[in-house]
Order: C-alpha cells, then structure tokens, then sequence
C-alpha cells in the first residue's frame, strides 16, 4: 500500500503543476479548448494514445477479452482504429481547413442558424458525461483494489481531482500531460501483459489451454456478431469529437494528418494486449467474476507493489487522461454552441473562457452524478457510442459530400432517429439497432433532403471540396 501511496501522491502532484503552469499561461478561450492552434507531433501522438487506451482499454477490453476472447479485439478495437485513421486520413485537411472548434461548428457554418444544437447536445450530454463517468468509476475501482477504499468515496475523490485539473489547465495541459503519461501507459500495460502470460506457461500454452472459439476472430458468437458490433461502433470514430479537437489543435495540416495517424497505429497495438490479458486470466482467474473487475485483480494477484503501482499508475494515467479529454469535448459544446449561440453572441475572449471553465464544472458535476449509477463499463460506453454515431455520422457525411442536403432534411433525420434509436426496444425487430438507426437516418436525410428546399440561411457547398463560406452567418444568432 506503501508504494501505491507514493506513486498516486507524486503523480497528482505533478499533474497539479502542470495544470496550475498552464492557467497562468492560458489567455482565451481558443488556447484554453484547442491548445491555441499551435501544438506540436508529439504531444497531439502522446494525447491519442492517452485518450484513447482510457478506462475501455484497461477496465473494458480486459473483461471483453475474458469473456469473449481475441474477437473482442475486431469487435471492438480494430475497428475503433481503422474508422479513427478513415477521419484523419480522409477528413483531417478539409476539415481544419475550415477552421472549426467542434463538431456542431461544421453544421453551423453550413447551414446557418442554429443547426449545431442538435450535434451539440449529443457530444456534451449523450456522450462526454457518461464516457467521463466511466473514467471516475475506473479510478475508483483502482482505489478500492489498492486501498480497499469505499467506491462511492473512491468516485468523489476522482471527481475532485479531475475536476482541479481541468479547471486549470484546459487542453494545453492534457497534451502536454498525456505526452508524458502515454509512455506510462504503454510501460504499465506490457507490463501486466508479460507476467500474465508467464504466469500461465507462455502464449503457447496459453493458446493450446484456450478454446479455439475464444482464439478466433468469430469468436464464441459468430462473425454476424462481430460484423454488427464493429458496424454498430466503428462509425462513432467519424464523429468523436476528442479526434476534432486533437485534429484542430495540431500547428499544422502534416502535423494534424501524421501526428493523429501515428498515434492511432500505437494504439492499435497496444490494444491487443488487454485482449490477451483478459484471455490469459481465463486459466486461474474465477469465471463468474465480473469482467470490469479482472483488470484489478490480475495486478494486485500478481505483481508486488513497486511493479504492481506502476501498472496502476498507467491505469490512473489513462483514466485521468481520458476524463479531461471528454470533459473538454463537452465544454466547448456547451461554450461555442450554447452560451455563445444562445445567452450573449458578442462574449468577449475572456468571458468566454471564464464560461469555458464553468462548462467544464457542469460537465464534471453531471458526470459524477451519472458514476454512481454505473454498473457496466463497457455496456455503456457501447451505448454511448451507438447512440451519437447512429445520429451524426450520416449527416456528417452529407454535410461534406452532398451539396443538396438540406437543413430540413440534417434535422429531421438527427431528431427522428434519435427518438426511433431510443424507442426501438419496443419494436422488438429482427435487426440490430445500431444498423436500425443507421438505415433511418440516411432515408431520412435523403428522403426530406429531396422534397425539401435549402433554407435562406445555408450555403450550398460541400465541405469536403470548398471551405465554407456562409455569408448569412451573421443571422446566427437571431
């Protein structure tokens, strides 16, 4: 418990610095969300890989891989990096060179008025709040193995920290925090990875003492499982707004491109290895045990403190990480597109970044509310992410290919799945509902696109070919 108590103390210490450095530095609201244009290869490497490889990683993909094996890792993962490397690839140059701050921004510029509501509240409330929770519940969950501390005391001491941090330090001190905290990461997980392994004989006999089931790439449940879930999650990356801003704050287009692609290729490896640990802990771990838990477990039971608290402190590392990159996302939703847009249209910099920080606490707050009811990291996260991809991705592909959507055609399609989505249990369909609300939104997008006209206030132009140039942006916030 010793080390353990070193380790977090120095950690959140230094973290706490960091972040006080940066508020003395921090001018405007721009510098405060996206690093002021102007950060570097190394840090925008360094902050996917911490983002990325947050609690889903540790926590989740370890349980994914105890109970359904090596596909978890196509389910899930593979898929995550090949539709994060599609965006930056395909979609990094045309979208900074719109110069944007969130995603919402996109349908604003596009199509006047108040078109970004919609994106905004999914990406702030729908998906920040919960995925930010997760990473409160995740670090609770370390305090409760490395202390034997009550989980409910575990989340409000996490909620604490994060929020101090993210205060503080905004963006700029993530970066440069999780620049260094993505070697810890790295460090941590191969780590636990080698002596799990070992402690079962070796990949080789851990893969003759395996079922070929859990071996395969179908899995236990077939590859119509695995194809649904990767469809059903991979699109969300097209839309994850911590990509946006990583893509945004790069001080370059090569540096947003190479930078993000980089970090993605890293993570895509060390995604593997929660998979094999989840899978290795099969042969001495019991299998009623709740897969959220198996991370835990499998280092307290097998490393000894200096070890054991290095691992944990990658796990605080990622989760922390993962939680000021959410709680940011929301906060410039909550900035740009509702206090701007909404409560006074001609903020000065510094207000804006004084409500900035108060997004940030109304963000934390909810997001600690929502962790105490928490019971399944990687449910919800999957949640989380069906949900705002089934709604955004195919109006987001509209918005940069088709100059004849319209703004009827973005709003009806986002609020008309959004309510079919989550009405959909009661339909009882033969058909899963991610792919449901996918197939609902393009028909009504096109459909309504088709009969209706473009509106007063849009600019007929697609993204992806021609920066948008909307002369009626003045008309915004009217």
């Amino acid at each position: 418990m010793g080390w353990y108590a070193t380790y977090f103390i120095v950690y959140f210490i230094f973290m706490l610095a960091i972040a006080y450095y940066y508020f003395k530095k921090i001018k405007t609201y721009e510098d405060y969300l996206i690093g002021g244009w102007n950060t570097g290869f190394w840090q925008i490497t360094g902050t996917i890989i911490s983002t990325f490889c947050g609690a889903a990683v540790f926590i989740g993909w370890v349980g994914l891989g105890f109970t359904v094996g090596l596909s978890g890792y196509w389910k899930f993962a593979f898929v995550a990096i090949l539709f994060s490397l599609i965006l930056i690839l395909g979609f990094a140059r045309p979208l900074r060179r719109q110069k944007l701050i969130t995603l919402a921004d996109l349908f604003t510029k596009r199509f006047g008025g108040k078109a970004g509501v919609v994106p905004s509240i999914l990406s702030a409330f729908i998906y920040s709040v919960p995925t930010t929770a997760l990473q409160m519940v995740g670090m609770s969950t370390v305090f409760n193995i490395t202390f034997d501390m009550n989980v409910s005391l575990g989340i409000f001491i996490s909620f604490v920290v994060i929020l101090i941090f993210t205060v503080i330090g905004g963006l700029p001190a993530t970066m440069l925090t999780d620049a260094i905290q993505s070697i810890i990461i790295i460090i941590g997980v191969v780590i636990l990875a080698v002596v799990t392994v070992v402690h079962v004989g070796g990949l080789s006999t851990l893969f003759e003492n395996s079922s070929s089931k859990l071996l395969s790439i179908s899995g236990p449940d077939g590859y119509g499982e695995v194809l649904l879930y990767a469809l059903s999650v991979g699109p969300f990356y097209l839309v994850w707004q911590s990509i946006w801003q990583r893509i945004f704050a790069a001080k370059s287009e090569n540096v947003a491109v190479s930078a993000n692609a980089l970090g993605f290729v890293i993570s895509g490896f060390i995604s593997i290895l929660p998979f094999i640990i989840g899978l290795a802990a099969r042969q001495f771990v019991p299998l009623d045990m709740h897969p959220d838990l198996v991370f835990s477990y499998v280092t307290d039971l097998l490393l000894s403190s200096p070890l054991g608290g290095l691992v944990f402190l990658g796990l605080l590392a990622a989760l922390m990480t993962g939680a000021t990159s959410f709680i940011l996302q929301g906060s410039s939703n909550l900035t740009i597109d509702f206090y701007q847009t909404f409560i006074n249209k001609n903020a000065s910099s510094r207000k804006m970044l004084v409500f900035s920080r108060i997004s940030v606490a109304i963000i934390t707050i909810l997001a600690c509310l929502f962790a105490y009811t928490v019971s399944d990291i990687a449910t919800t996260y999957q949640w989380a992410l069906r949900l705002t991809s089934t709604i955004l991705v195919i109006p987001f592909i509209a918005v940069m290919f088709w100059k004849g959507v319209t703004k009827i055609g973005v709003m009806v399609s986002m609020i008309g799945t959004a309510i079919l989505v989550l009405l959909y249990p009661l339909f009882n369909l033969p058909i899963d509902h991610a792919i449901f609300g996918f197939i609902i939104s393009f028909i009504l997008l096109v459909g309504t696109s088709l009969l209706t006209k473009h509106d007063k206030l849009e600019t007929i132009q697609a993204a992806y070919f021609e920066k948008l140039d909307n002369p009626n942006l003045e008309d915004y916030y009217e």
